[in-house]
């Protein structure tokens, strides 16, 4: 044994010569060069010298060498000892380089020439994206912010190449293109549609050198009322048997939720186990909330253990609380996971002795406490020395009252250099089975004290006093340094403990301190301090390092993290006045921050923070753009590789403890002393390369976004309203100046109502219906109030107190009353119901109390509408005329007339005029037909007359800002909402799935195609859906029909696929492809092939348009000529239909519409033509219905385009008309139409109904004139082609909630074989609700929207007499009394002439 530890020290003798011969020197001079290992390129770097024991005058180079180039960065003649600091401009370089900093040192006897490697790298700039909130509904504005700063959070000016909007299908969906940010801050916002598709959507922000993104969510989502919060232990000992979790429900204004919780706690099996046969063990308990708002619950954990099936559980408890508000039985879930540990205890050997001296006892203490840290009496315990696998036991001892259990054991002989003690509740180490519950062991290694040399370990140390909480910005902190030296020489002597503080990776301050040590055969120690200033600079952490050469030559080192608070070098405040506020009153937002900045504001309700936490801007977002806050290492690159000896290393040390101390922070040294062994002397090991650390009625969701600059005060005052919503308004506000970014800590205006109202009413009624209109008055004050309800008077309805008639009460603390009153309607249409709360002075005692008038907030008021509708169903009928005097009068005659049945009252009739035919429809741009548009057909075809009117007013330079704000606002959403039909193919399908449609993607191709004029379309879906198109192309030039027609009539006699062909040429054609276009030349020839036996009227127009498109003028005039041949002529008009039987209806209206366009895109218009077109257009106009469509979707959109193409070549802004309507009883209508208000939409209502009338027209302008005429019927009996009958059943026991069951049954028993797409539109009982989605998976439904009280069912079509029935469930949620019928409509969505409707009753009325 003795031989063996001599031949070991003569090997470490050996290897230290000679690692010391790699060095160099031993004795003085001694010189260290500390700088970062990377620098940011172009900075201002900082490099620090320390000479020690200069024997002679020396001279100093310092260079930076890079590419055999040596620039000069220090040189300095030395005669003493010296510590500084010295800059220089760091180069400025792409990506990375890696340089040289290389140090001389000569003088008469010395010269030594250290290198080492430095990395220089440049650092991209920082940009953040910042939205309004993390979550949006659909039909929301998504609001953003982009600021883009520097490494040192100084804000520039930066122009974005793009910015853009993914949906979560990636479709591009919105873009900006080259925006600037303005004064440091862009700000924009998208309108998502009402239907965009929920998910995740992302904001990408390309900065020039890098893409930026940001990632939100679209939900349909119900705000909610309250939080819950669970407080339990984030890991529970599966040997402590409670476990305690605390259930709190606090609503956003700050008040605790009265309620109950059901707390169920689980414990799961691991998917990979077969649970068939297993219930996963659960407990449940139902807890009432206390007056805090809060409740605990103790869980039993031995409920969760098995023994026999331990292995298969998973290591957690999921707990799931489920509160529900008391008298709204409004529920929240929040659920916990707590982790199950299997330690059930702790031993620990409280403060070793660090070092031993021979011939003496090492005395200590023992500590057993439990998992959670309680003291174990009377707990055995063993302490062994030696390694795990080798241990030989010392002591068997016993834990007092405390836990703690004295030591004493003798000190090991000559030659051991270190003892291992081990303590354990085990006498013996064995291997612990998994899922085995056990206490941890503890282990100390003490060294011997003996005397240092160059060669022998290093027992002194270094240490620097941590801090518990981050250094406070604009403090002084005192850095304290322990210092502890052990085994160096007996005399006295000096040391300089040099200290180095960084910051992001650079040298922030240096110094050094001397430290006299006195004699002493013992340990020396002592501390020193130096103070460091806390500026914003340095957040978010600063990296001190500490070190010392002995007189043994060896180096100690020490490094320690200290966090700083976030702050920011532009000081940023706000602040609400008053600090709490009450719905609607004025209140004062109050900013301040550096003069001269630009601020971005921002105020949501925090509702939306608690259904969606998302990512905040706060200053841990801002901190974590940094490239580098601290550094733990540096990159292989900048290693220096050391030369290698042959020697392995078997000393006691920490291996390179300096080196890594010093790389720990990320600083290099350049030294003749010994700071690291060559590799080969190492353990050899993987390299870990960790990378850089890197009356109310507004209630927005948010309430303030805007930008607003404090100017040279360095403060601005916000005047604001508060919105009606009692709620708490969390804020954020950044600012931006030449001095930086600056946040301001967050603040929260809480916005709270000392007590408030709620009315409880249905959507609408029925004229001869009654409800009880209930006002409830909540009192959130501490203390009673005495509080009067007041309706306001109105003559529209009639108020009936209920019986006890009392409309003042005492509301004491957190009470609340319900006042109630019978409310009868009067009059039909929207009607607005206003009621007051007010606390008023009272001597009345309430509860032993005088009551109280609080001084905001003493009265609430409410106002919600309700519609009154009459009985039956409502009908329209309209008439119009285009109306041309050209310089004399023109009259006309008409008859306001009702059928016999028309139920009383409900009559109405205008009378409208405009200098334009397309003025109808722009005063419509939303909808020119009033039917749902649920449909990927419905809804492009809702957008595409949009276009048409944008480009004719563009065309006639009619085109106002506000028009094409408006009219683009409808084409973003449509072609938002118009991707939820594209399929991952580039095809478009009616409802999204199954098979492409032919029909669909042409139409979308050329409305997305013109579209492109007025907003961003992504250009690869317009591509995706061409290059879909063109693969559909047969080699005859024809394209393959997939999917079927929109309108089944179009068929009848024609091959399907020559109509595909010519829509979707004339579709290539109209987007600006020429003949040349290979695809559009081969379909040319196919339709030619066709031309010769022509019987189908649709397709004849739909060609002879393509062609007039292509100009094959010879074809063209052929085609149109056997249209007239069939024309239908009358009273100076013109039109088309698909056959003679059938004169009307949409597709009539189409045909015409494709001759109109044929005729008018000719080469050169003669005034044949015109006369020719105007005929048509007589015609048309007179099918207009009020809103400026027509009947269905396909015959709007054709007609709006032809009427628009025709309005372009006959415009003229000259000129203008007076038109009179008269009624025979002497009522009269005055309009004057001329160039400065020809679209203004002028109406009149019509007071004699029924009545006859006269228009006259004088002037020289063309005007367009129409009746509307309104009433209601008792819905009709007789049936179409469709069918639809309908029956309830329903449980009337309970008086008020009851559910009733409508069974109703859909036929069709016409011609064809079947009927296009059919719509079912389900009117509820006035005061129900119903669930769509029991209609979603039921029989041909493709569809199903609810829209105020009517549920709308899309089926696809139905087959000819085969009925198909459907169920739905409506329930009561408001009472209502004398319940009327309501009426269920079913029509062709193409032919809307083929209808039926009926009416169901309630089994309980």
């Amino acid at each position: 044994m003795m031989v063996s530890q001599v031949y070991v020290r003569i090997r470490l003798l050996l290897a230290s010569f000679l690692f010391l011969s790699v060095y160099g020197q031993t004795s003085g001079p001694y010189f260290m060069v500390t700088f970062p290992a990377v620098i940011k390129s172009g900075s201002d770097a900082k490099f620090c010298v320390s000479l020690l024991k200069p024997n002679e005058t020396l001279h100093m180079n310092i260079y930076l060498v890079h590419d055999n180039q040596n620039r000069i960065l220090l040189q300095e003649t030395v005669e003493k000892e010296i510590h500084h600091c010295s800059h220089f401009e760091a180069p400025q370089v792409v990506g990375e380089s890696v340089q040289e900093i290389k140090v001389e040192l000569k003088g008469e006897s010395f010269k030594m020439t250290k290198k080492s490697k430095v990395m220089f790298k440049s650092y991209n700039t920082l940009v953040f994206i910042q939205t309004d909130r993390p979550i949006y509904s659909p039909g929301q504005t998504v609001n953003f912010r982009i600021v883009t700063m520097d490494f040192n959070l100084i804000p520039l000016e930066q122009k974005y190449r793009t910015v853009s909007l993914q949906d979560n299908h990636q479709n591009r969906i919105g873009q900006w293109m080259n925006v600037s940010s303005t004064g440091l801050i862009l700000q924009l916002s998208h309108e998502l549609n009402a239907e965009a598709p929920q998910g995740y959507y992302k904001l990408t922000a390309d900065a020039g050198n890098r893409l930026v993104t940001h990632q939100f969510k679209v939900e349909k989502y119900v705000l909610p009322k309250f939080e819950v919060t669970v407080k339990a232990p984030a890991q529970h000992s599966v040997d402590e048997e409670e476990l305690e979790l605390e259930v709190c429900g606090k609503y956003t204004y700050g008040q605790p939720v009265t309620g109950q919780a059901v707390v169920q706690v689980c414990r799961k099996f691991l998917q990979s186990y077969d649970e068939a046969s297993m219930i996963s063990p659960c407990l449940s308990e139902t807890v009432e909330m206390g007056e805090t708002g809060c409740a605990f619950v103790i869980v039993s954990v031995s409920s969760f253990m098995n023994t026999e099936v331990e292995h298969n559980f998973k290591n957690h408890i999921d707990a799931t609380i489920t509160l529900t508000e008391e008298g709204t039985d409004i529920a929240m879930v929040k659920s916990k996971t707590i982790d199950l540990s299997f330690q059930i205890g702790k031993v620990e050997i409280l403060e070793p002795p660090t070092n031993f001296e021979q011939g003496k006892v090492i005395e200590g203490k023992i500590k057993v406490t439990t998992f959670s840290g309680t003291p174990i009496p009377n707990k055995k315990v063993y302490l062994s020395e030696g390694e795990w696998w080798s241990q030989k036991l010392l002591l068997n001892l016993t834990t007092d009252s405390n836990g703690l259990a004295n030591f004493s054991v003798a000190s090991p002989e000559h030659p051991t250099t270190v003892i291992i003690l081990r303590a354990s509740v085990y006498p013996e180490e064995k291997h612990r089975a998994y899922k085995t519950p056990f206490f941890s062991n503890a282990e100390a290694r003490i060294h011997l004290l003996q005397p240092a040399t160059p060669y022998s370990p290093v027992f002194s140390e270094l240490s620097i006093e941590s801090s518990e909480e981050p250094f406070k910005c604009g403090a002084e902190i005192p850095i304290t340094i322990n210092y502890y030296i052990v085994g160096e020489t007996t005399g006295n002597y000096s040391i300089d403990l040099i200290y180095t503080v960084l910051s992001k990776g650079a040298i922030v301050h240096h110094g050094h301190e001397e430290v006299e040590v006195e004699a002493s055969t013992d340990v020396r120690k002592g501390k020193i301090s130096f103070k460091l200033s806390i500026v914003p600079e340095l957040a978010p952490v600063v990296q001190v390092v500490v070190y010392s050469v002995l007189p043994s030559k060896n180096i100690i080192a020490a490094n320690k993290n200290f966090d700083v608070e976030k702050c920011f070098g532009n000081k940023v405040s706000l602040q609400f006045s008053p600090s709490k506020a009450v719905p609607g009153e004025k209140n004062t937002l109050e900013l301040s921050a550096h003069p001269g900045s630009l601020c971005g504001l921002s105020a949501v309700d925090q509702s939306v923070f608690i259904l969606e936490s998302g990512e905040r801007l706060n200053t841990d977002k801002i901190f974590n753009l940094l490239p580098v806050t601290s550094v733990s290492n540096y990159p292989y690159m900048v290693e220096d590789h050391l030369e290698c000896v042959h020697i392995r290393d078997v000393r006691d040390v920490r291996i390179d403890h300096v080196y890594n101390t010093l790389k720990g922070v990320g600083l290099k040294m350049a030294t003749n002393l010994a700071i690291r062994h060559p590799n080969c002397l190492m353990y050899k090991g993987s390299l870990n390369y960790e990378p850089i650390k890197t009356v109310r009625k507004f209630f927005p969701e948010t309430w303030i976004w805007q930008l607003v600059e404090v100017g040279d005060s360095g403060s601005a005052q916000l005047p604001v309203t508060v919105p009606d919503t009692i709620t708490t308004w969390e804020t954020e506000a950044f600012c931006v100046s030449s001095r930086g970014l600056g946040l301001a800590p967050p603040v929260q205006l809480t916005v709270f109502q000392p007590f408030f109202l709620e009315l409880s009413l249905p959507y609408s009624i029925i004229r001869g219906e009654v409800f009880e209109l209930k006002a409830t008055v909540f009192n959130y004050l501490s203390k009673c109030i005495m509080v009067k309800v007041t309706p306001a008077p109105s003559s529209d309805y009639t108020l009936e107190p209920s019986s006890d008639g009392e409309f003042s009460s005492c509301l004491c603390a957190n009470g609340k009353k319900t006042f109630k009153w019978t409310l009868i309607p009067t009059v039909l249409g929207v009607v607005n119901v206003t009621v007051s709360a007010e606390a008023e002075q009272s001597q009345t005692v309430c509860d032993n109390e005088i009551v109280s008038v609080p001084e905001r907030g003493r009265i609430d008021t409410v106002t919600r509408s309700l519609t009154v509708q009459a009985e039956g169903t409502e009908k329209t009928k309209s008439q119009s005329w285009l109306l041309c005097p050209q310089g004399n009068s023109v009259s006309e005659e008409l008859e306001l007339t009702l059928p016999e049945d028309f139920i009383e009252g409900s009559a109405r009739a205008s009378v409208s005029v405009l200098g334009d035919i397309l003025g109808r429809a722009l005063k419509n741009l939303d909808g020119q037909l009033r039917m749902p548009y649920g449909c990927g057909e419905q809804n492009i075809a809702l957008l595409a007359p949009n276009i048409y009117i944008l480009q004719y007013l563009e065309n006639t330079e009619q085109l106002t800002k506000a028009i094409r704000e408006r009219a683009t606002g409808f084409l973003k959403s449509g072609y938002q909402r118009q991707l939820n039909y594209k399929h991952f193919n580039g095809a478009y399908s009616t409802f999204g799935r199954g098979e492409g449609n032919t029909w669909l993607t042409a139409f979308v191709l050329r409305t997305f195609g013109k579209a492109q004029r007025y907003i961003f379309i992504d250009p690869e879906i317009i591509n995706s859906a061409k290059q879909w198109l063109i693969n559909n192309q047969r080699s005859d030039g024809c394209f393959i029909r997939q999917g079927s027609l929109f309108n089944n009539r179009m068929k009848g006699g024609v091959n399907d696929d020559v109509t595909i062909t010519a829509y979707i040429t004339a579709s290539f054609l109209e987007l600006g492809n020429t003949v040349q276009d290979p695809v559009v030349s081969k379909s040319l020839l196919c339709l030619k092939s066709s031309i010769g036996n022509l019987t189908n009227t649709y397709t004849t127009a739909l060609l002879a348009y393509t062609f007039s498109l292509a100009g094959e003028n010879e074809t063209r005039e052929h085609l149109l000529k056997e249209l007239d041949n069939v024309a239908i002529a009358g009273d100076g008009r013109l039109h088309w239909s698909q056959s003679a039987s059938d004169d009307s209806g949409s597709l009539s209206v189409e045909i015409s519409s494709y001759v109109l366009l044929a005729v008018l895109t000719a080469g050169q218009l003669t005034t044949a033509d015109l006369g020719y077109a105007n005929r048509i257009v007589s015609w048309l106009v007179k099918q207009q219905n009020p809103y400026g469509g027509f009947s269905s979707t396909q015959d709007t959109v054709v007609a709006l385009q032809a009427l628009a193409l025709y309005s372009t070549k006959v415009f003229s802004s000259d000129g203008s008309s007076t038109v009179t309507v008269k009624s025979e009883g002497g009522h009269s209508h005055n309009f004057v139409v001329n160039q400065n208000n020809n679209l203004l939409y002028q109406e009149r209502s019509l007071q004699d109904v029924p009545g006859k009338y006269s228009i006259d027209v004088k002037g020289s302008t063309c005007v367009s004139v129409q009746t509307a005429l309104f009433y209601n019927v008792p819905t009709p009996t007789e049936t179409s082609t469709l069918c639809i009958t309908a029956t309830t059943e329903g449980n009337c026991t309970k008086s008020f909630g009851y559910t009733v069951s409508l069974n109703f049954t859909v036929i069709y028993n016409g011609a064809l074989n079947s009927t296009n797409m059919v719509i079912v539109d389900i009117k509820l009982f006035s005061g129900f609700t119903a669930d769509p989605a029991e209609l979603k998976n039921q029989i041909l439904v493709e569809r199903v929207d609810s829209k105020d009280d009517h549920i709308i069912l899309y089926i696809k079509e139905l087959l000819r007499n085969i009925p198909i029935n459907y169920k739905l469930h409506i329930k009561q949620v408001l009472p209502v009394k004398n319940l009327k019928p309501a009426v269920i409509k079913v029509y062709d969505y193409y032919q809307t002439s083929d209808q039926s409707e009926t009416e169901y009753t309630s089994p309980c009325v």
